[in-house]
């Protein structure tokens, strides 16, 4: 196991993921298949790491089979072994394990329902910190949480107002444009206006912009030079007295809005959220990435995410 990560790591996101690879296969696949030879490793043996956990942690059982299924094929292709997977799943372990569908039901991310979303954006502007920006930016971009949180100046083209957000930051693992907002470019504009008061006091002298900076992540942490955490935007939910939300379900209450209130293709709007096309054929034929369109689109939402609020009857 451990020589299969060293060959792919590489090839791999980041540090976390490698980091939940090694965690799931020593928790549960190590005390089962560790000291065994990999030609040795049989169907028992993959289920007696699999079956315990099968029915109360669904998705890391079905992930942890995948990923022993991956170990074994490698050991195939290397010499290590011989003969069929006995961590395959059609025509194999799906004859004696239930479907993953069947015994746990999927977990949405809790959402905000669009209509609130003007009280709840006149909410944050009360409170104060970058974390409150960040989940701002989280809004007004439909962005993932990651992705925000990573963000660097050097990806910002605050002059087209654009925001490029590599490939190797991407879930789908392709770059994305994103066209920012007017809403949005006030977050990136009160962000770079800090970056250039805190620099001064650090360098005890006024900097010229056209010269320097700023740069570094966009919404630093407690630690210079580090980007926030994860934490950060729960925390501000939290303050809110929002436990029940999570800032990925803004993804969703998104495309509520777009769905019931525009007139926006629903292919633009995908494309907004960098979802992949499921289409195969439609995506070797697609070259733009709509841009000018998802421009608008943004705009609109950050209009609807600032609607005023009715007034309170006496």
């Amino acid at each position: 196991m451990v020589a299969y990560i060293d060959a792919n790591k590489a090839a791999w996101r980041n540090e976390k993921h490698i980091a939940q690879w090694s965690s799931t296969l020593n928790t549960y696949a190590a005390p089962h298949l560790g000291k065994k030879r990999l030609a040795d490793i049989e169907t028992a043996d993959v289920l007696a790491a699999v079956q315990p956990i099968w029915l109360t942690k669904s998705e890391t059982a079905s992930r942890l089979r995948g990923r022993i299924e991956a170990v074994l094929s490698w050991g195939t292709v290397q010499g290590f072994r011989s003969g069929e997977n006995p961590a395959r799943w059609k025509g194999h372990l799906e004859m004696i394990l239930p479907a993953k569908a069947k015994v746990a039901k999927v977990k949405h991310h809790a959402a905000l329902d669009y209509k609130e979303m003007p009280a709840f954006m006149a909410a944050m502007r009360s409170q104060s910190g970058v974390g409150v920006l960040a989940l701002r930016f989280v809004i007004l971009t439909a962005a993932r949480t990651g992705e925000v949180i990573g963000a660097d100046w050097g990806e910002i083209d605050l002059d087209n107002k654009v925001w490029t957000v590599p490939a190797s930051r991407m879930k789908a693992g392709r770059e994305h444009r994103v066209p920012l907002s007017d809403a949005a470019m006030e977050i990136l504009e009160q962000q770079r206006k800090s970056w250039f008061e805190i620099e001064a006091r650090r360098h005890r002298k006024t900097l010229n912009p056209g010269e320097v900076g700023p740069i570094g992540p966009v919404f630093w942490g407690q630690v210079a030079g580090r980007g926030l955490s994860n934490m950060a935007l729960l925390a501000v939910m939290r303050r809110m007295g929002r436990d029940d939300l999570t800032s990925h379900g803004f993804r969703s209450t998104f495309r509520d809005w777009a769905a019931e209130e525009t007139d926006f293709q629903g292919e633009v709007v995908e494309m907004a959220l960098a979802h992949t096309i499921a289409n195969k054929v439609e995506a070797a034929y697609r070259r733009g990435d709509l841009f000018e369109k998802r421009r608008a689109l943004m705009e609109e939402w950050a209009k609807a995410c600032a609607r005023p609020l009715p007034a309170e009857k006496c």
